[in-house]
């Protein structure tokens, strides 16, 4: 088949070509004009069109870091198909260093949006109608939230064959097996029959080497796996290896408190271990923080001050959870040598 130029926002792009858009959106209170930039790779050679974004939180920074990388790649020039990257996604937030947009409202709870609704819906509808309606799969790029940080991991829907040999061939040793939330980008991809998974992997507003190689490397072993890079003929054999945690929960503080953490993440718990213990800064007692149940530590609070009900520790149960350790453990020896996700 013959490949096409595709256009966006009224520019060109011919097959071979890459080129920045500038999509507009809302301007902010003061009129001044503000766009959402997209980088588009379009490949002379037929395939998929994939979008890869990042910073739906504003202070999620990760993500923005790993696409920066990936279009660093001297390989791109030969790809198939159409890559769709957007290192930010709301740049109001990340103007500001904030998560939310200036209404508090979270972006992915918005989508697939609305021209004529809030600002988050609006933006939600920027995105969704001129970058993800084009594509056939999608990776969307999070780290934790409110001073929590997360183990490198997927999230999707793994009872999906196609979606969960994209997390197989991303590399990351857990997934977790979830729907999109409603409102989510996930959620409302995945109703447009749209393959698509989440990686979590860091804190907000901090740079982590490991999570970035980890992005890197995943998204570029996912293009391969689609056919849109060239791969390996052998790959290792525990490049596809990887756990599906069909549930999670998350301990929560049982008083107030300063929280100390006794385990790390990646870490196997047994039931009743012990995970930290939460002191009163202004006497002697302490409360012992203990795991409700044998698991994988997926994700920690790193602010110590807590109030009672606040989430510590998020905890991945898997069938095989020494198993899992074991591949978290080789996976991180892994990005310590990688250099396809090093800057």
């Amino acid at each position: 088949m013959p490949r096409y130029a595709l256009e966006l926002a009224g520019i060109t792009i011919d097959p071979g070509q890459q080129k920045t858009v500038l999509l507009p959106v809302a301007e902010t209170y003061v009129r001044q004009g503000a766009s959402m930039p997209v980088h588009i790779v379009h490949g002379r050679r037929n395939g998929p069109s994939l979008f890869v974004c990042a910073a739906i939180h504003g202070d999620e920074l990760n993500g923005i870091e790993a696409v920066r990388r990936l279009l660093t790649l001297k390989s791109l020039s030969s790809m198939a198909g159409t890559l769709y990257a957007v290192p930010v996604v709301n740049i109001y937030g990340f103007m500001s260093n904030t998560r939310y947009l200036p209404d508090r409202r979270d972006l992915n709870r918005f989508f697939p949006g609305c021209s004529n609704g809030s600002l988050a819906s609006s933006l939600a509808q920027v995105l969704f109608k001129n970058i993800v309606c084009r594509c056939g799969y999608g990776l969307d790029l999070h780290t934790g939230s409110n001073h929590r940080k997360n183990l490198p991991h997927l999230r999707g829907n793994m009872s999906d064959p196609e979606v969960l040999s994209m997390a197989q061939a991303f590399g990351a040793p857990l997934a977790l097996d979830t729907p999109g939330t409603e409102g989510s980008l996930r959620g409302a991809a995945v109703a447009k029959g749209i393959k698509m998974l989440t990686c979590e992997a860091g804190e907000a507003l901090r740079f982590d080497e490991f999570s970035i190689r980890a992005g890197t490397r995943g998204i570029t072993s996912v293009m391969k796996h689609l056919g849109m890079l060239a791969g390996r003929k052998k790959e290792r054999r525990d490049d596809h290896m990887m756990h599906v945690a069909r549930n999670s929960s998350w301990v929560r503080a049982g008083v107030s408190g300063l929280f100390q953490a006794r385990i790390k993440l990646g870490q196997l718990v047994l039931k009743n271990h012990l995970l930290g213990f939460i002191h009163d800064p202004f006497g002697s007692t302490s409360l012992e923080l203990r795991s409700p149940k044998e698991g994988i530590v997926i994700g920690v609070q790193t602010l110590p001050s807590v109030y009672k009900g606040d989430a510590l520790i998020h905890l991945g149960y898997f069938d095989a959870p020494d198993k899992a350790e074991a591949l978290v453990d080789a996976f991180s020896e892994r990005m310590e040598q990688d250099d396809e996700g090093r800057s």
